[in-house]
């Protein structure tokens, strides 16, 4: 297999919400909000909030997704997060949001 090739297994796989690239950003996120001054569940909601309004990938939602459910977050407090980000975004990208954000947990409950 060459580099490119090697390369393009890596980020397929990334996109669909695997592989070593995806375990290091996980870690990464985790350990950034350890460290932000917020409590764990504001730090997740303005990132989740940032997603949602750079039009992120599911994968991205994936990992912030993954610390919510592993540290008891609502769902209820994503979806406040959402309705109150829509005047700002617009309902093209809170629709979007959803869409992704339902891919993502529907890859978290993949065995």
């Amino acid at each position: 297999m060459s580099m490119d090739q090697d390369f393009g297994a890596a980020i397929r796989e990334l996109a669909q919400g695997g592989g070593p690239v995806l375990e290091a950003l996980a870690k990464q996120s985790e350990n950034a909000l350890q460290h932000a001054g917020l409590d764990p569940q504001t730090a997740l909601l303005v990132r989740i909030a940032a997603l949602v309004a750079l039009d992120a990938a599911p994968a991205s939602y994936l990992v912030h997704l993954g610390i919510a459910d592993s540290g008891g977050m609502k769902a209820e407090a994503i979806e406040a997060t959402l309705i109150e980000l829509a005047p700002l975004v617009g309902s093209a990208r809170i629709v979007s949001a959803a869409g992704k954000i339902d891919q993502a947990l529907r890859e978290l409950s993949t065995p």
